[in-house]
């Protein structure tokens, strides 16, 4: 019968095999990009040159991209499309944008691209092109064309704006050649003019947005940290902070330093700002800086350039002595500065650990942050500092420095560096430090 017990245990058995089928599925559905996508995560329609997203750390950003270079790939069965993917530097094209955890090759679920790394190039199946550039090397975009092109983190770009502009006129091929620029908002004149061409169409993503897809309790801890402050709002709300009014520094007027010539320089330091404690958010400030030798301005004093942000996170003392020892065999350097209030002596045994012949010059702070940094603010006031290139979390540091320190309340290690750094080459004696060295 119809309505008998075994006719129900018959008709359920029936429903959990149907379901039990259905299951792979409804599984592999959800995994359709169409599916699971958020509609900021989906190309806008109309008319648009440059699709932009500025998101939070973790908002999906890359996967957004992703997801869009690989089905613009993948559209024809036969195809001739070139695309772009320019990232800061080559290793970061690859890690983030092709073998990354939401990265085309990662998330490419049929018509999976060959990743030739010599050639460092993505090729489709149906013969589809996609290229990797870093923003170190603007002149690598001047002769290619493209259909289309991914931009990620703009913002962190060394040499954002010639980069930028090369690419636009590579992006020449087909009907409508388009871009799409994914990144964590800053204030620099790049994605502030990207920002209001008409051109643009504008998303905003924040980390909270995708965080059923990040670790449990990432979200809270990153909300009691940083809820509030600055840069809480730049790297988990996705907003474009300005500068503070307070600063020392302002971005258009080292958007204004940066150069790639500069004259040969007579003395090169290696600048090092250790951290008070270890661990994951602990930062040791690296900074080399070079006095030119030839080059000089007003009142006969030599420029000073900055050649790198060689700062590290999350190292041991043995870690960050060893990233020392490296930025000073690597750009030759003369002398490392390190300032000692912070450890005393064993910040000198540490440095000596990995490389007994490295010469330090040990600085002792006698006065606060912010009056350390006065004189080296006008250097730059004076024109008489470079940047080769652009040092995106040095200069973040640089445009929150106030009075009370930075906004976050944070230590502003990298900015202690390239004050040690330029008060060696050119307040304490023309490129003599007045200070006792090792």
């Amino acid at each position: 019968m119809a309505g008998s017990p075994d006719g129900d245990k018959a008709g359920r058995s029936s429903d959990i095999a149907d379901n039990n089928l259905l299951t792979p599925h409804i599984h592999a559905l959800g995994r359709e990009w169409r599916i699971s996508g958020r509609a900021a995560q989906t190309p806008p329609s109309g008319d648009w040159r440059t699709w932009l997203i500025m998101g939070g750390r973790g908002s999906g950003k890359t996967r957004a991209g992703a997801e869009w270079v690989h089905a613009l790939a993948s559209a024809a069965p036969r195809c001739d499309l070139r695309i772009a993917l320019v990232a800061e530097t080559l290793g970061d094209a690859r890690e983030v944008m092709v073998d990354g955890a939401s990265g085309i090759c990662r998330i490419a679920r049929a018509n999976v691209p060959d990743f030739e790394v010599t050639r460092r190039r993505l090729v489709w199946p149906n013969g589809a092109v996609a290229q990797i550039f870093s923003s170190e090397d603007p002149e690598s975009l001047r002769g290619p064309q493209f259909h289309f092109a991914w931009c990620d983190e703009l913002a962190k770009w060394k040499h954002a704006q010639e980069t930028f502009d090369m690419l636009q006129f590579g992006l020449r091929l087909g009907t409508d050649p388009r871009q799409l620029v994914t990144t964590t908002p800053r204030p620099v004149p790049v994605l502030k003019a990207l920002i209001t061409d008409p051109t643009t169409y504008l998303v905003r993503m924040s980390t909270a947005a995708n965080a059923k897809n990040l670790a449990p309790g990432f979200m809270a801890v990153l909300e009691s940290r940083y809820g509030g402050t600055r840069l809480g709002r730049q790297e988990i709300a996705g907003e474009l902070i300005e500068d503070r009014a307070d600063a020392l520094w302002k971005r258009t007027d080292l958007e204004a330093c940066v150069t790639r010539a500069y004259g040969p320089l007579k003395r090169i330091v290696v600048a090092v700002d250790p951290p008070s404690g270890s661990g994951e958010e602990s930062c040791c400030g690296i900074v080399v800086a070079g006095i030119e030798e030839n080059a000089l301005s007003s009142g006969g004093f030599g420029r000073v350039v900055v050649l790198a942000d060689c700062s590290v996170e999350g190292m041991t003392p043995a870690g960050w002595a060893q990233a020392v020892a490296k930025a000073y065999a690597r750009f030759a350097a003369d002398r490392v500065v390190a300032e000692v209030n912070q450890g005393g002596d064993m910040v000198l045994a540490m440095l000596k650990s990995v490389d007994a012949g490295l010469p330090v010059t040990m600085v002792r702070a006698t006065r606060g942050k912010f009056l350390r940094a006065e004189p080296v603010a006008a250097l730059y006031e004076q024109g008489r500092v470079l940047h080769a290139g652009t040092f995106v979390e040095l200069e973040d540091q640089m445009c929150d420095f106030g009075p009370d320190g930075l906004s976050s309340g944070r230590s502003p290690d990298r900015l202690d560096a390239l004050v040690w750094a330029l008060t060696a080459l050119v307040l304490d004696g023309q490129g003599e430090p007045r200070v006792r060295g090792i």
